[in-house]
């Protein structure tokens, strides 16, 4: 008998896991915007010593999940698994990170939405008894992304204006069946929406749909309204996305002009440091909520958050042979106390 399934898709936890130490380790750009002063660690080079791009985005993730250990007060021992992923091919920054820490280990390919999916299959593993704690963590990287969805760098390609910056950095999350918050009390995982958008410089276009139903369904399932929420955030719809959100929401029944933003608007002054539409990739909706979102509940000026990451899951072959972009969007409840 399901006991802990709510409505379609929303699972509520009657014992919910806490959050007892995160990390947020961004790049050079991202530590020039709006939230510099969230992050634990501004890269000074994006390379970070190493010999390319991947490597140094797999070191990212590595010292992310160690720092968010350390933040935590807790040692790997206590660990029982790392559930994490990241934009490219066959997952190689996870993997590659999970041989460093020699946790047992789940990979995810979520897109850009593996933060929030790491987070309900954390939870999940938590909350069912199946570990003490779990480090959820997901990482990408402007210049890897770049030269594998879209052009070589030295291109020099000319950017759309709805098009993103993807961001590089890492976030990791330490969930725990004992702690004192905040908790993840819901998640709504999400369904596959696909509206035929085949142009990879829309993402926002291209998720806001799958955004658009998690969100109704998770309110449809909980019975919460926006207004119960101290902040709605999605992952990295950008600008286009966003308004996208705000338009279709309000013709379901649901305004949420009052307490609705994007990560990727958030972590960009998208004028000043000219990035379109705003920022994206996985690390987007990880380093802002490990950084801004969490400090922020933290000192109480944040006590509900509905987070819902989105992904784009897309791949090189699929776009260069004319398929559309599926989008997905899972959605994780954070509160201060206990529902």
């Amino acid at each position: 008998m399901i006991k802990k399934r709510i409505g379609s898709q929303t699972i509520k936890f009657p014992n919910p896991p806490s959050i007892i130490g995160t990390s947020s380790i961004v790049g050079p750009k991202e530590g020039d915007g709006p939230l510099k002063d969230y992050f634990d660690i501004i890269l000074e080079d994006d390379t970070w010593a190493q010999e390319s791009f991947e490597k140094a985005e797999a070191k990212i993730q590595e010292e992310a999940i160690k720092l968010a250990i350390s933040n935590a007060n807790i040692s790997m021992n206590d660990l029982q698994y790392l559930v994490s992923g990241d934009l490219l091919n066959q997952i190689i920054s996870s993997s590659y990170t999970a041989r460093q820490i020699t946790l047992p280990y789940f990979g995810l390919y979520g897109a850009c939405s593996t933060m929030t999916e790491s987070l309900s299959i954390g939870s999940m593993i938590v909350e069912g008894g199946f570990a003490d704690k779990v480090v959820c963590a997901t990482s990408s990287h402007f210049s890897s992304a770049e030269r594998q969805f879209r052009f070589p760098l030295e291109y020099g390609s000319q950017r759309s204006f709805a098009s993103q910056w993807t961001v590089t950095g890492a976030g990791a999350t330490i969930l725990s069946a004992t702690g004192e918050g905040p908790y993840i009390t819901y998640i709504t995982p999400g369904k596959i929406k696909d509206f035929g958008i085949t142009d990879t410089n829309n993402m926002g276009g291209a998720m806001a749909p799958a955004a658009i139903d998690t969100i109704s369904q998770h309110f449809k399932d909980t019975g919460y309204n926006p207004d119960d929420y101290d902040l709605i955030i999605t992952g990295d719809l950008g600008l286009v996305g966003k308004r996208i959100v705000l338009d279709l929401m309000r013709k379901e029944g649901y305004d949420l002009s009052q307490n609705y933003t994007d990560c990727g608007i958030k972590i960009f002054d998208g004028v000043e440091q000219d990035t379109h539409a705003g920022g994206s990739g996985c690390a987007c909706s990880a380093v802002v909520f490990n950084g801004y979102i969490y400090k922020e509940m933290l000192k109480g000026n944040l006590n509900r958050v509905l987070l819902i990451s989105t992904g784009a899951l897309h791949s090189p072959i699929s776009t260069l042979q004319g398929e559309s972009i599926p989008g997905i969007a899972h959605a994780v409840t954070i509160d201060n106390l206990k529902d």
